[in-house]
């Protein structure tokens, strides 16, 4: 019984040293991964905020834009997809903001008006985080740019996802049919872009991407994505860029994990339709605008 006891102990012992080892080696590859993707961006500091936001010695609110852009050869493409969040530690909440692409609004260093979504190929992350400061009126503390080509890859490595559709569609060849749908990347990729034949238009489309993004931390929970972490690294290497550092990562990670599990959504959808010069665009509620700038700007403590 006591050879049997010391045995045991011995295999416990081997497979804790076992993931213990794993453990190092994910959290180096995190790190060179996060090394990797880090991109200082220089778009000076907002008015609205007199100090920069400090993660590594100081719990305390923080915006972030996502830069959803769809690459193409020869152009630098457009942020098809913005979204903005406001995180708040002691609320322990998270506010999401997702900005409809047709948005018309002042391009800040250009000097006119134009679709939101055209700051990126005008600017860069820079233009786009000055643009979306001034249209919200709160500053942005940390950017990020997601090539959209890249869900593919994400989606068909944690084995595909399920969504639950309720618009019958056709788009590039491929059908959806209302209920639960299992899909691998590249219906994944056309599920979320199809937007004309949408009545909600851009705002259904916006809704069927938060369905492909929450598909997809749904399924990276699961094992058979943790055993495919080298892959999902190599994939966010090549596809993200973000200016936060490996050690603020790691202070959000470890100071803010509770505001991420409740996260209200905000809307910008009681705006009017304009055309101008044949082109479409999307003009905001300025009561409606006004309301989202106090609500973050409260959520964010200014």
């Amino acid at each position: 019984m006591k050879k049997g006891w010391k045995w045991g102990i011995g295999i416990i012992a081997i497979f804790f040293i076992g993931c213990l080892i794993l453990v190092l080696n994910v959290y180096g590859e995190i790190k060179s991964t996060a090394n990797e993707i880090y991109t200082p961006i220089d778009y000076g500091m907002s008015d609205i905020r007199s100090e920069v936001v400090d993660v590594s010695t100081k719990i305390e609110p923080f915006s972030a834009l996502i830069l959803g852009v769809d690459e193409r050869n020869g152009d630098v493409g457009r942020s098809d997809t913005m979204i903005v969040l406001t995180v708040n530690p002691t609320l322990r909440t998270t506010k999401m903001l997702s900005i409809p692409r047709d948005t018309y609004t002042e391009i800040i260093g250009k000097g006119f008006k134009d679709k939101i979504n055209h700051a990126y190929s005008f600017g860069g992350m820079a233009m786009s985080v000055k643009t979306v400061e001034s249209l919200l009126a709160i500053p942005i503390d940390y950017v990020a740019k997601v090539n959209m080509e890249s869900f593919v890859d994400i989606i068909d490595i944690v084995g595909g996802i399920t969504v639950e559709n309720n618009l019958e569609f056709n788009y590039e060849g491929e059908y959806f049919p209302v209920g639960e749908l299992a899909l691998d990347g590249e219906e994944s990729l056309k599920y979320v872009r199809m937007r004309y034949d949408d009545p909600a238009g851009d705002f259904g489309r916006q809704n069927r991407q938060k369905q492909v993004i929450q598909g997809v931390l749904k399924e990276s929970m699961s094992l058979n994505t943790l055993w495919n972490y080298k892959s999902i690294f190599k994939t966010i290497e090549k596809n993200i860029e973000i200016n936060a550092a490996f050690e603020d990562l790691l202070n959000i990670r470890k100071n803010y994990g509770d505001s991420f599990t409740t996260i209200e959504q905000l809307f910008m959808n009681n705006g009017e339709s304009m055309m101008l010069n044949n082109i479409y665009y999307y003009v905001p509620n300025k009561g409606e605008l006004t309301h989202i700038q106090n609500n973050l700007k409260e959520h964010l403590g200014i």
